[in-house]
């Protein structure tokens, strides 16, 4: 009889902030692999970022101890994808699309991993239909107007975007939300 291989993929992002969309993925692909890694990217080109790599890999943590997934791990991802993936033993790289849009953009990442990797596939999903319009840059104006984020992220996100504001109100957009339509009104 031969043994089985743990089968491990690596779901990669800025995850500034985490989405339900990412969560909905994160769950789904923990659900089909022995071992999960979220790989959390500590540089990003976004000059929008709202937190640092500490907080976002918290958050996600959070996340995870909150649903009790205990077959995901949050590693930060400081290297290219391919060399993470070769260190971590990883031969599978979970996407998600969204929308027609979001293909383009995926399927040139994924022949340019193909090209520096070729042991290394890439697994598209599409996260829950209701979750499918979310981006984490929504979700980041919507916060900076002072809108409700509630539907768009999990319950500790939100704790964290609320913290965020208090602590940062100059990052406010002035002219937002009002009254108690407001996320961080309750």
């Amino acid at each position: 009889m031969g043994t089985m291989k743990e089968t491990t993929a690596v779901y990669p992002g800025t995850f500034d902030p985490m989405t339900k969309g990412h969560f909905d993925l994160i769950r789904r692909s923990a659900g089909l692999f022995d071992r999960l890694i979220v790989a959390v990217a500590g540089l990003s080109p976004k000059p929008t970022r709202l937190f640092g790599i500490e907080e976002r890999m918290a958050m996600v943590r959070e996340c995870l101890e909150d649903d009790g997934l205990g077959n995901v791990e949050v590693l930060p991802l400081d290297c290219l994808l391919v060399e993470f993936c070769r260190r971590n033993g990883v031969r599978a790289v979970v996407r998600g699309l969204r929308a027609y849009s979001d293909f383009e953009y995926e399927f040139q990442m994924a022949l340019t991993n193909r090209q520096l990797a070729s042991e290394v596939e890439t697994l598209f999903l599409m996260p829950n239909e209701e979750h499918s319009y979310i981006t984490a840059s929504t979700v980041r104006e919507v916060a900076r107007y002072g809108g409700n984020t509630a539907h768009f992220v999990p319950p500790s996100v939100e704790r964290h975007l609320r913290a965020f504001f208090e602590a940062h109100p100059e990052q406010r957009i002035q002219g937002g939300a009002v009254g108690n339509t407001g996320a961080f009104d309750r």
